[in-house]
């Protein structure tokens, strides 16, 4: 079920306006009036067009451009933010497990990870260098990179696409599954509103640039329970609401 945002938001996001170039001869204003907040145990789907914003929309978010009007709370820097980007970024002449344990504090690099490997279907691969790795399964050592940290919200940029649906879907299965485990908050980029509709508690869409927020969708039904008439229907439902940002 979703959290529904229950209890106090773990990320509250507000950009009143970004532009680039201001005060040069072109100005471009990337996102006007976004905001929205993020809850625990809750995955949040940001949808909008391509080049809506919504790169620039999570720089900000993690702390990487501060060059905006508005403000992110609490500070980036303190939040307990981990992020998966589209591609694993995963360092080819280093182990899997070494790739994990490097984006932890040298104090923390020696720590227990058997649970962590076990429950991504990684253990077999722990010794293995990326090469020889699948992309759905350098994403799962992506994924573990991130959730090895602890992290109270988890950004995840794209992080199906390309994959075959088996692979997607075990992945999916994997996102839900930490979240159930850990209580942690989930923020996902991603195109695919089919995908979106599977796993989401909440859709933030968002317009053509610049990116505000149109609106803030519940999805309330459980995953469990979420069948192909139901999301047809849903899919169908907001297309009909919000033509510019969710096709039929």
């Amino acid at each position: 079920m979703s959290a529904g945002g229950a209890g106090p938001a773990a990320l509250t996001v507000d950009i009143r306006s970004k532009i680039y170039g201001a005060g040069g001869p072109e100005p471009v204003e990337a996102v006007r009036d976004l905001g929205f907040s993020l809850h625990a145990r809750e995955i949040t789907c940001l949808i909008g067009p391509s080049g809506a914003g919504k790169t620039t929309t999570l720089r900000i978010l993690l702390g990487l451009d501060t060059a905006y009007d508005g403000s992110v709370t609490p500070d980036p820097e303190t939040a307990g933010i981990a992020m998966v980007f589209q591609e694993p970024r995963l360092l080819p002449w280093r182990t899997v497990e070494q790739n994990v344990r490097l984006a932890l504090p040298r104090t923390a690099r020696g720590r227990d990870l058997d649970a962590l490997f076990e429950s991504l279907g990684l253990t077999p691969w722990r010794r293995r260098y990326p090469g020889a790795l699948s992309l759905g399964m350098a994403r799962r050592v992506a994924l573990a990179r991130a959730l090895a940290q602890s992290p109270r919200i988890l950004v995840l940029d794209e992080p199906f696409v390309s994959l075959d649906d088996a692979s997607a879907a075990a992945l999916r299965g994997l996102v839900v599954d930490s979240v159930t485990g850990t209580g942690m908050g989930v923020l996902m980029v991603t195109h695919n509103v089919a995908e979106a509709i599977a796993i989401a508690d909440r859709l933030v869409l968002v317009s053509a640039r610049p990116a505000r927020r149109v609106a803030t969708v519940a999805l309330d039904r459980p995953r469990e329970a979420r069948d192909r008439p139901w999301a047809d229907a849903t899919r169908a439902d907001l297309a009909g609401r919000y033509p510019g940002i969710i096709a039929v």
